[in-house]
């Protein structure tokens, strides 16, 4: 899957945490938030709308986190479902550093062949 079509098909799915997703597509997707947070920042320097002095977080940087943040988690547990796990373990993100590593294992590993509990394979 290439960058734009992941970003598309996170985007066109928007609210949808049913279904599984490649680990193109999260991982495009996830350089896709990166990449627009770095872009905020800038902005936010650049215009002067930060909320401390110095800082680069600002307005332009909170809109954007709140826009990507329900296709970010879909993504996630679109993912999970991929791995054959139900998407709640996207909750042990919650959990310091350890939480963190967990997920990142999860979403590196390969996904189920075929079929799975959560739908057909997105590989087609």
């Amino acid at each position: 899957m290439s960058f734009g079509a992941a970003i598309k098909s996170v985007l066109s799915q928007y609210v949808g945490f049913t279904g599984r997703a490649r680990r193109s597509e999260y991982w495009w997707f996830a350089l896709f938030t990166v990449l627009v947070s770095i872009a905020a920042a800038i902005l936010d320097s650049v215009l002067g709308l930060t909320f401390v002095e110095g800082s680069t977080s600002g307005v332009i940087g909170l809109i954007a986190s709140l826009l990507l943040l329900l296709p970010t988690l879909a993504v996630a547990v679109r993912r999970l479902h991929d791995t054959d796990r139900t998407g709640w373990w996207v909750l042990i993100g919650l959990v310091p550093l350890v939480g963190a590593i967990v997920l990142i294992v999860f979403f590196v590993q390969d996904g189920t062949p075929g079929a799975n509990r959560f739908g057909p394979s997105p590989k087609g």
